[in-house]
C-alpha cells in the first residue's frame, strides 16, 4: 500500500498498493462496520478492566491487606506482562489468525476474570492479575490488525480507528460509573464479574461476523525471540520500579541488566531471521517512530494521575466510588469526542500539529492540577479531566493510525503490537516513576504516636487504621496521611505535567513533514 507517511519528495518504497488494495477502494468490504462493533467490544473489555481496578483498590486494600508494594504490583503486574507479550502475541496472530487468537484471548480474559474477583490473597491477586495480562496481550493487537484488513479506505480507516479509540475512552467512563455501583452494592470482586457478559457477546457475534486474517507468508513463531521479549521488558521495567522505589539495590540492578541483555538479544536476531517476530526496519521510519515514543512518553506522564485519582476522589475527599466514577467522567467525554475527529482534523492541519497540540494541552491540565489540595472544588478537576481526555482523544487516534497505517497489512499484527507495547511500557513505567514518587511522599507523613506500619503502606490502610483508634487520634492520623497524600499526588502531576510537554516539543521536531495517507 501506499506510505501512509509522505516524506517530502521520497520515493514510496516497498509498501506500494497491491492491485487488490486498490480494488478494495471501490469493492469495500461488505458487514464491515459489523465486524468493528465487534472488535470494539474486545477493547472495552481490557478498558473497563483497567479502570475499575483503581476504584476497586481501597476495597482490596482493606479486604487482602496487601503491603504498599503488593499494592503497586496489583496495580502494574499487568502491564509488565502484557508489555512483555504483546509482540509475540501480535506475531502469532499474524501467523495462526487474527480471529481466532481473538476469540481465544476473549474466553480467556473472560474466566481469568473470575479468578481476580474471588482472589482471597494478594498473592492470588497478583497472579490473576498476571494471567490476565497473558489474555489481554491478545487482544489489543488483533483488534487493530483487524481494523487494518477491514478498512483499507484511508479515510474509512481513520474514522475506525477514531471509533475504536473512542470505544477505549468510553469503556474509561462505563468502567468509574459501572464499578462505582456495583461497589456500593457488592463485593469488590463484582467489578471483575463484568468482563464476562461483554466476552459472551463478543465471541458468540464475532464467530459470525469477523473474517479471518493472517500472513500468507508467516514464517515460524520463533520462541526463543518470544523468551527474549518477554524477559527483556519484564527485567526491565521490574528494574526500573525497584530502583525508583528502593533505590539502586544490586537485585535490581542485575535484573536491569538481565533485562536489557534480553532486549539486545532480541533486537539482534530479529534483525538475524529471514522472517523476524518484529520487523526491526519499521523503527527506520521516523514517523513511526515519533509516533511510539510519543505514546509511551504520553502514557508514562498520565499515569500518576490516572492510578491514583480515584484514591483522591473517594479517601481524599470522601466521594463514594459511584460518584468518583462520574467525576472522572470529563476525561472520557473528552476523548470520545476528540478521537472521533482526529483523523479529519489531522489531514486539514498536520499531523504534528494535532499531536503536539493534544500533548500539550494535557501537560497543561496536569500542571493545573498541582495546585490541588484536601477541599479542591470540583470545577477545576472536572475541567482538568475534560482537557486531558481532549488532549489525549486527539494524540492517540492519530498515532495509532501513523502505525497502523504504515505497514503492509501481513504485518499489520505485529506492528500494531508495538502501539500497544509503548501503551502498556508506559502505564508500567509511570505507575513504577510516578507511582513511587506518591508512595515515598505518603510513607514519611508525621502520624500521632501508635501510628500502625500499616498506615504508612497505603492511604486505605490509613483509613482502616484510623477506624480502629479513639476519635481524635483515628482524626489525626487521617488528617496527616490524607496531606501526605495529595502532596505526593501534586509531585507526581507537576512531574507528568513536564513529560507532557517535553514530549509535545519532541512530537513537533519528529512528526515535521508526516501526513496521513489520503491527505489532499
Amino acid at each position: 500500500m501506499t506510505s501512509t507517511l509522505q516524506h517530502g519528495g521520497a520515493p514510496r518504497s516497498s509498501n506500494a498498493e497491491s492491485p487488490g488494495e486498490i480494488a478494495s477502494r471501490t469493492e469495500k468490504r461488505p458487514g464491515r462496520w459489523l465486524a468493528l462493533g465487534v472488535l470494539v467490544l474486545a477493547v472495552l473489555l481490557v478498558a473497563v478492566d483497567a479502570t475499575v481496578l483503581g476504584l476497586a483498590t481501597p476495597y482490596i486494600s482493606e479486604d487482602l491487606r496487601p503491603s504498599g508494594t503488593q499494592l503497586l504490583w496489583i496495580g502494574d503486574v499487568y502491564s509488565f506482562v502484557i508489555a512483555g507479550l504483546l509482540v509475540s502475541m501480535g506475531g502469532l496472530g499474524d501467523r495462526i489468525g487474527r480471529k481466532r487468537i481473538l476469540l481465544g484471548g476473549a474466553t480467556a480474559f473472560g474466566l481469568i476474570s473470575v479468578l481476580n474477583a474471588y482472589a482471597a490473597t494478594p498473592e492470588t491477586m497478583i497472579l490473576a492479575r498476571a494471567l490476565l495480562g497473558v489474555a489481554g496481550a491478545t487482544l489489543m493487537p488483533a483488534t487493530l490488525a483487524l481494523i487494518r484488513n477491514l478498512f483499507l479506505d484511508p479515510r474509512e480507516r481513520s474514522l475506525a480507528v477514531g471509533i475504536w479509540g473512542a470505544t477505549a475512552s468510553a469503556g474509561t467512563a462505563v468502567g468509574p460509573i459501572v464499578g462505582g455501583f456495583l461497589l456500593e452494592h457488592f463485593w469488590w470482586g463484582s467489578v471483575f464479574l463484568i468482563n464476562l457478559p461483554v466476552m459472551v457477546v463478543l465471541v458468540v457475534v464475532g464467530i459470525r461476523t469477523l473474517p479471518e486474517s493472517r500472513n500468507p507468508n508467516p514464517g515460524p513463531w520463533d520462541l526463543i525471540s518470544v523468551l527474549l521479549s518477554l524477559v527483556g521488558m519484564v527485567g526491565t521495567v521490574y528494574a526500573v520500579k525497584e530502583a525508583a522505589a528502593h533505590g539502586f539495590t544490586w537485585p535490581a540492578a542485575a535484573t536491569g541488566v538481565l533485562g536489557a541483555a534480553a532486549l539486545h538479544g532480541f533486537v539482534r536476531r530479529q534483525l538475524t531471521l529471514p522472517v523476524p517476530l518484529l520487523d526491526m526496519r519499521l523503527f527506520h521510519r521516523r514517523g513511526f517512530s515519533g509516533a511510539v515514543l510519543a505514546d509511551l512518553l504520553t502514557v508514562l506522564g498520565m499515569s500518576g494521575l490516572v492510578f491514583f485519582l480515584s484514591q483522591y476522589l473517594q479517601l481524599v475527599q470522601g466521594r463514594r466510588p459511584f460518584e468518583a466514577g462520574l467525576a472522572e467522567l470529563p476525561a472520557a467525554v473528552g476523548a470520545v469526542v476528540a478521537g472521533m475527529v482526529a483523523g479529519a482534523a489531522a489531514r486539514r492541519s498536520s499531523v504534528r500539529t494535532v499531536v503536539s497540540g493534544g500533548l500539550a494541552a494535557v501537560g497543561l491540565a496536569l500542571a493545573a492540577l498541582t495546585v490541588l489540595d484536601r477541599s479542591t472544588g470540583y470545577p477545576l478537576i472536572g475541567t482538568a479531566l475534560l482537557v486531558v481526555g481532549v488532549g489525549a482523544g486527539l494524540s492517540f487516534t492519530v498515532t495509532a493510525d501513523v502505525i497502523l497505517s504504515s505497514v503492509p497489512k501481513e504485518q499489520a499484527g505485529a506492528a500494531s503490537a508495538v502501539s500497544e507495547t509503548a501503551y502498556e511500557l508506559g502505564a508500567a513505567l509511570g505507575i513504577a516513576l510516578l507511582g513511587s514518587i506518591v508512595t515515598g511522599v505518603y510513607r514519611d507523613f508525621t502520624g500521632p504516636i501508635g501510628t500502625p506500619a500499616v498506615a504508612r503502606e497505603s492511604l486505605g490502610g490509613a483509613v482502616e487504621s484510623a477506624a480502629a483508634m479513639p476519635t481524635a487520634t483515628g482524626q489525626a492520623l487521617l488528617s496527616s496521611a490524607r496531606e501526605a497524600f495529595v502532596h505526593g499526588l501534586t509531585l507526581a502531576t507537576g512531574a507528568g505535567a513536564a513529560v507532557l510537554l517535553a514530549t509535545a516539543v519532541a512530537a513537533w521536531i519528529l512528526l515535521r513533514g508526516q501526513r496521513l495517507e489520503g491527505t489532499s
